[in-house]
């Protein structure tokens, strides 16, 4: 009788031979042959690999699809009012705002009247602050420049409020000694904002 826990040496070729184990000698058919160990264990690491790809594709029934509401499927947006006397940032933001949606979501730009959707916002404040000055000339060297917007994204059929960011703020850095401007400034930081609006839109875990 063979016994349960019984081991079983294998050659370097693969082939079963006879193993002690204990008081008892258990011999395999000498004709009988095998996978090597390395085959097995490398099936079962592929295996588990298999296994772990399939499950971070669909586990928790992820899909890039679920990222946005599916019952939405056009937005218009407003042109952004603005308490800015800098008068431009408005009409920068609004254009920016509209290519990123047609970008980087699935919904896409129409007039109010077909829209399901309107995103709508105000211009707060652009504010300019120096950071370091130099040592020689002691004129502002580094510089941040930040804006500050509110925006709503409602639903026209329902009038449901689907985003209501009363704040939102974005802040640039800029280096005047090596040409940059306050201009170049505030259109990284209208395309920014512009990606956070649209980022926004994703539906909320």
């Amino acid at each position: 009788m063979r016994q349960p826990n019984a081991m079983l040496e294998t050659s370097c070729r693969g082939w079963w031979r006879p193993a002690v184990t204990g008081r008892r000698l258990i011999t395999v058919h000498p004709k009988t042959r095998v996978a090597p160990a390395s085959r097995r264990c490398g099936s079962r690491v592929l295996g588990c690999a298999l296994t772990l790809v399939l499950a971070a594709a669909t586990g928790c029934g992820y899909t890039s699809d679920g990222l946005y509401r599916k019952n939405i499927r056009t937005v218009y947006v407003e042109m952004f009012q603005s308490k800015e006397f800098r008068r431009g940032i408005e009409f920068q933001l609004t254009e920016a705002v509209r290519k990123q949606i047609d970008r980087t979501t699935p919904y896409k730009n129409a007039p109010k009247e077909k829209a399901d959707t309107i995103l709508s916002g105000e211009i707060l404040e652009w504010r300019e602050g120096t950071l370091g000055h130099d040592l020689v000339t002691a004129l502002p060297r580094e510089t941040a420049g930040t804006l500050a917007i509110r925006y709503r994204w409602q639903d026209l059929r329902t009038g449901r409020l689907l985003v209501d960011q009363p704040r939102m703020m974005t802040t640039i850095e800029y280096v005047r000694p090596v040409g940059e401007t306050v201009y170049n400034a505030r259109d990284d930081a209208v395309n920014r904002m512009a990606r956070k609006i649209a980022g926004s839109m994703e539906t909320p875990w």
